[in-house]
Parts: C-alpha cells; sequence; structure tokens
C-alpha cells in the first residue's frame, strides 16, 4: 500500500500515488486490507484501467454501489465495495469464491444484502424513478430454476430486478409492472437503465450473444423492498448463478458499463 507517496509493501512497481486514479487507490487499498497481502501488479493495473475508462465515459458517477466480486485473493476483499456501503453476507464462504469468476450461489442461502431499499426513488434519492440502473455480470450461468440475480423480488410492482424466471430465461423490471424477458439463459453482462417515464431499456447477454430492446412502460414510484444480490434483500428467490459484478444506481449508457466490465472480467481471466 501507499501511505504518502512512499511505497509500503502491495503497491509495487506502481509506487508514485499519483500513478493511480485517487478512487481505484482507495479500493485497491482496502481490498489489500481485507485481504491481508498484496495484489499482483497487473490485477491492480486492470482494476485501475476501469475505474478511469468508467469516468473518460462518463459512467463512473451514475454508480451508486457497486462491487467486483473477483480479482480479490479472498472473497472478503472481493466484498470490499467499489462504490457504496458495503453489502451483508450471508453464508458465503471462502469455498465459494473464485478469482476468475466471483460468488457462487447455491440457490437456497447465500446471498448479499446490499443494504439499500427499492423506494429511495424519489427525487435527489439514490435510485429516482426515471433516473436508475441495475446490472450484473454472470460468469457462470444458474443451475436452479427461478432465482433473482440483483435487485428485489419477482412478480408485479415497480420493481428494480434483473432475475431468471426459468433455468433458461432472462427477465428484468425499472419501476415498471411489465417485465422484459428472454427465452435464454444469461451469461456475461446483464442490465437495465431508465433516463425517463415512457420506457426502460436492457441488456441482456447470452451465449447466443447480445441483446438489446427497450420496452415502452411507463414508471411508477418504487415499492419497498430490499435490494440484494444472488437474492432479494430480505433472502428470498435464491440464485445459483455464479457472478463477479454488480452496480446498482441512477442511468448510464449500458453499452459503456458492458464493455468496461466485460474487458475487466476477461483481462482478470487471462491474469489469474
Amino acid at each position: 500500500m501507499l501511505i504518502g507517496n512512499t511505497k509500503i509493501g502491495g503497491i509495487g512497481s506502481l509506487s508514485i500515488k499519483n500513478t493511480y486514479d485517487a478512487d481505484a487507490l482507495a479500493y485497491l487499498t482496502a481490498v489489500e486490507a481485507a485481504d491481508g497481502q498484496a495484489l499482483e501488479n497487473s490485477v491492480k493495473i486492470a482494476i485501475n484501467t476501469f475505474v478511469v475508462g468508467c469516468k473518460t465515459d462518463g459512467i463512473w458517477d451514475a454508480i451508486v454501489a457497486s462491487c467486483i466480486m473477483a480479482g480479490a485473493r479472498t472473497y472478503t476483499g472481493a466484498l470490499v465495495p467499489l462504490k457504496g456501503n458495503a453489502p451483508t453476507n450471508n453464508a458465503f464462504g471462502s469455498g465459494d469464491y473464485s478469482r476468475k469468476l466471483g460468488l457462487l450461489g447455491d440457490g437456497t442461502s447465500k446471498y448479499l444484502a446490499t443494504g439499500y431499499n427499492n423506494n429511495e426513488s424519489g427525487s435527489g434519492q439514490n435510485f429516482p424513478q426515471n433516473d436508475s440502473h441495475i446490472s450484473c455480470y454472470v460468469s457462470a450461468s444458474q443451475t436452479n430454476t427461478t432465482g433473482t440475480l440483483v435487485g428485489t423480488a419477482s412478480g408485479i410492482g415497480n420493481r428494480l430486478v434483473l432475475r431468471h424466471g426459468s433455468a433458461t430465461q432472462i427477465s428484468t423490471q425499472n419501476r415498471a409492472i411489465t417485465a422484459s424477458t428472454l427465452t435464454l439463459a444469461p451469461i456475461g453482462f446483464q442490465g437495465n437503465t431508465r433516463n425517463n417515464s415512457a420506457n426502460f431499456s436492457r441488456r441482456f447477454t447470452t451465449a447466443s450473444g447480445i441483446s438489446d430492446a427497450t420496452t415502452t412502460i411507463n414508471s411508477g414510484a418504487g415499492s419497498n423492498e430490499l435490494l440484494g444480490v444472488f437474492a432479494t434483500g430480505a433472502g428470498a428467490t435464491f440464485s445459483a448463478a455464479r457472478m463477479s459484478f454488480y452496480s446498482i444506481g441512477k442511468s448510464l449508457t449500458l453499452s459503456s458499463l458492458d464493455s468496461r466490465v466485460t474487458t475487466l472480467m476477461t483481462t482478470l481471466n487471462a491474469l489469474l
């Protein structure tokens, strides 16, 4: 890590503080502290490149809460938040974690509680009714039938959620009663975003490629439900997918976030 401009252990050859973006440096330092050891320089460079790229693309500020659940040496390091509050771990252990692929859900008990609520949708709040996004990166598709990847419960309501409605179906809602659904299994980046009251856009990735669509449906005020990862924030509708990233926040360009997240995960997979 760095104290002032002095190299202390983990920063390695990148020994000057200004070499790193300030937000990336703060994150990397926190991950190394949680891991109890330094990360490889190549891993740190990949994460720094991701943060800088998000800022270049103008999407960094839209991310309210996020974890990069890969790259860290330990699963505790992988739960250090990139932005926002740290999630509360429910039942994940070291055996569930891969540095390349992230955390593996079990479909029955393991999930992360983000501490954020779907009803934070008023003007000026974390996830405004007409200004919100949610995303995740599925590194290994789920083995159970129905589960929440990230967000709230499935069903009718003005929810913010990405889920698999069956073993071979992806579905998503953004402040809408109507869901946008694709009958293929999710693998890779998944996300939705809304920047107006009339419609929301989603991007699903499957083995067949990328599927973009816009759903014309008016928005509604967010219901009172906790947001979770691998399940709802209240611990229901568990997913057995493996995931390595999630984000929740304001509206953004999904293709830009996809490009940055997918590049990061591809890079980490090659490095580790």
